[in-house]
């Protein structure tokens, strides 16, 4: 769609691939000039790119402890399933309180107040999936570490988080990936160029009288270009950490 003319896009019978490629919209969308589609799309590029990354290493950084914490205390395992559980509401549900904390804090249409949004979405998983990859490290590793003196803080940094390391490398993917995708609260938190992220700026093309879906998938093809190369950068990882625990040995 993105390279079919017109003519082709509204044919009947649909033409599956276009008589003659037009790759005009590439140039429109990349053309950074004030006031244009290509400005916006690239300045909301931009924008989901730090959102997504600010939410992804702050949903770790609270995460790790949380999950390690979760897996050598059973006994409140509990309170991550209560935490879990909070993903049955739907999203409409939370976002009037969320809306008030984020005006009470002045952080609406702001970048790290939609991070902080995102991370009350991503923090759960990514404590539940860490969980899952703390639990066959053995114990008896932190029991030795202890005993030759080492704190508890050493004991994570030195020794577990480098055997978790394929699966923290898994849950930051697919934070990112969620935080990336994410349309229903960018559309509400956000108003300008200032925050406003890709999901949303897509969203805009096709919010006219007419919509041009050769320019809709343009934007739909270069808005999936940074999720794919960061998930070629991490194939390793995240194979290593799907499969983690997958087979004893």
């Amino acid at each position: 769609m993105s390279i079919s003319s017109t003519t082709d896009l509204v044919s009947k019978p649909l033409h599956w691939w276009p008589a003659e490629t037009d790759w005009s919209r590439y140039g429109s969308l990349t053309d950074l000039t004030p006031n244009t589609h290509g400005a916006a799309l690239m300045s909301a590029l931009v924008n989901s790119i730090e959102v997504a990354a600010i939410a992804t290493f702050a949903s770790l950084v609270v995460s790790v402890p949380a999950g390690w914490a979760v897996s050598r205390t059973p006994a409140v395992g509990w309170s991550l399933w209560l935490v879990i559980g909070t993903y049955m509401l739907p999203p409409v549900a939370l976002a009037v309180p969320l809306y008030m904390g984020l005006a009470a804090l002045g952080m609406l249409n702001t970048k790290f107040g939609l991070a902080l949004v995102y991370l009350t979405i991503l923090a759960p998983f990514t404590a539940w999936l860490l969980k899952s990859g703390f639990d066959p490290i053995p114990r008896d590793l932190e029991k030795a570490a202890a005993i030759d003196g080492a704190r508890l803080d050493q004991t994570l940094r030195i020794i577990i988080l480098p055997l978790a390391a394929p699966v923290i490398g898994t849950a930051a993917l697919f934070a990112y990936l969620l935080a990336w995708d994410e349309f229903f609260y960018a559309l509400l938190f956000t108003s300008d160029h200032r925050a406003k992220t890709v999901t949303v700026a897509i969203a805009d093309l096709a919010g006219g009288r007419v919509s041009d879906y050769g320019l809709i998938a343009t934007a739909g093809v270069i808005a999936a270009l940074p999720p794919v190369i960061f998930g070629l950068v991490m194939q390793r990882t995240l194979i290593s950490g799907l499969t983690r625990g997958g087979v004893k040995g």
